[in-house]
């Protein structure tokens, strides 16, 4: 297994996030080695300038938490966020289009992202687990790979429940090796990321990052 620290996004996506929060997100992934900090897109450009000369990168979310925009808005917010400096996209699947089983609406959104990002920005796919079964969590995935996104995301942490090491597993089985799993929701300690990532987790977005890299304690916020 790599260095924990790189499989991880450090996230602060909270309504009420400061400034200087980001600021000591950022001087924390540096100092702890993380993947990205993971901000709402308001902070892009903030983030941007405080990890200039680090390999930090500044992940942004699309569509959050509910995922209910329209796919054009989607699109421009994509643009805007790679325009800004934001290097990976994480955005959230229209979950009542899914529902509905509206597949070709489900795939025309994700890829509307993908397109926007292409050769810019990495794009991980948002399909909130907690609301789905089995079988729409499968068909979620298998869209997204087909779409082109780079992963699949378990959840935005802002609704009735985060990943689960089933959840992993099965996304794993169903977009293979060649793509990205992201977990994230309720991660906050060192053991729960290392079974996250023995079942198939490339990634990890929690707000408990340090704890998780120390292996200390922590309640976090949720995410």
């Amino acid at each position: 297994m790599k260095e924990l620290s790189k499989y991880i996004d450090h996230t602060l996506l909270k309504a009420d996030a400061k400034d200087d929060e980001v600021l000591k997100l950022c001087k924390e992934a540096k100092e702890y080695g993380f993947f990205s900090v993971c901000i709402n897109p308001s902070f892009i450009e903030l983030a941007k300038k405080e990890l200039e000369k680090s390999d930090v990168k500044v992940c942004t979310v699309i569509g959050f938490p509910l995922g209910a925009t329209t796919t054009e808005t989607k699109e421009f917010e994509t643009k805007d966020a790679i325009n800004k400096g934001a290097h990976e996209i994480d955005m959230v699947i229209n979950i009542s289009r899914l529902k509905a089983k509206d597949y070709e609406y489900t795939l025309k959104d994700i890829k509307a992202v993908v397109n926007a990002a292409k050769d810019k920005a990495l794009v991980k796919v948002i399909i909130e687990t907690c609301l789905l079964t089995d079988e729409e969590k499968v068909k979620a995935c298998e869209i997204a790979k087909e779409a082109g996104a780079d992963f699949v995301k378990t959840s935005t942490g802002f609704s009735t429940g985060g990943a689960t090491k089933e959840d992993i597993a099965l996304m794993r089985k169903t977009v293979g090796e060649g793509m990205g799993v992201k977990a994230s929701g309720g991660v906050r300690t060192y053991d729960d990321a290392v079974k996250m990532i023995e079942n198939g987790a490339s990634r990890i977005g929690a707000s408990s990052s340090i704890a998780i890299a120390t292996g200390k304690s922590s309640q976090g916020t949720g995410y």
